[in-house]
């Protein structure tokens, strides 16, 4: 029986049927090598210690449905990086989550730091597509992909100048996703074949990810509370969607959460 994630995989496989017919492939890898050298998202989640915050654009979700409308994106964007968000995350995918890479323009002319192309990637085409539209770091969803396409588009990434966010689910997945040579792991809180959200995943998968790794904790991230509990238990970053923008002040609120998650890192580091 089909799941969730085999859905929206099938509707991204039609929507990317119909770009392929508009753009070749050695279009965008032109497009791609013509573009300004990417930000190093890598180096800026590691460039100091405490939590930080990769904000997202996000207009709906399967599980929620229609959250908010965001008609000026780049606005948005501004806001996140004005609270101190180290990356933009900007959800690409059409039918699910109301994206585009139109989106992904705006953001990328609108901030100077780091833009996450956030997609279900299936094809090599689409990470030509998002450094063609000037994306710094791409999603990589372990649970999508077989292991050998994992591995090509974590190497296909780089030689982009890219890095890859490569996101797991269970602890099959993360050995996975280190064995592909993942540098960014993302631990994502919600299953997506079930849309079930379970937050003592991050919890169970922490110790398996070595120290060397970036850990990111993804999904019903809603509070500092939240985000402390996360820190307490190793994690790096936060990827933070719903909210931001169903809330009145996103610079705020994401300046709170890092405040809130580095606070708890370093009374964490003090104790270890």
């Amino acid at each position: 029986m089909p799941t969730v994630l085999d859905d929206i995989i099938d509707g991204v496989r039609d929507d990317l049927r119909q770009r392929c017919s508009r753009a070749p492939i050695a279009q965008l890898r032109d497009r791609a090598r013509d573009m300004p050298p990417p930000l190093d998202a890598l180096a800026v989640l590691r460039a100091r210690s405490g939590m930080h915050v990769i904000a997202e654009v996000k207009r709906a979700s399967p599980s929620k449905g229609d959250l908010a409308p965001i008609g000026d994106p780049a606005a948005l964007a501004r806001e996140y990086a004005k609270g101190g968000a180290s990356i933009i995350s900007v959800l690409t995918e059409q039918r699910r989550f109301g994206g585009s890479l139109a989106d992904l323009d705006a953001v990328r002319a609108a901030v100077g730091i780091p833009v996450l192309r956030k997609d279900f990637m299936v094809e090599e085409y689409q990470l030509f597509e998002a450094r063609a539209h000037g994306a710094d770091i791409v999603l990589l969803i372990v649970a999508a992909l077989s292991d050998a396409r994992l591995t090509e588009f974590v190497e296909c990434s780089r030689s982009l100048g890219m890095h890859a966010l490569v996101e797991v689910h269970d602890e099959e997945q993360t050995q996975r996703a280190l064995a592909a040579g993942a540098q960014v792991i993302g631990v994502n809180a919600r299953d997506l074949t079930t849309l079930e959200v379970d937050h003592g995943t991050f919890t169970r998968l922490a110790p398996g990810i070595p120290d060397t790794i970036v850990t990111v904790a993804e999904s019903g991230v809603r509070s500092a509370v939240a985000v402390a509990e996360y820190a307490r238990h190793g994690a790096d970053a936060v990827l933070v969607g719903e909210a931001l923008v169903t809330g009145p002040d996103p610079a705020k609120t994401i300046a709170d959460f890092i405040s809130a998650g580095s606070s708890a890192a370093l009374a964490q580091s003090g104790t270890s």
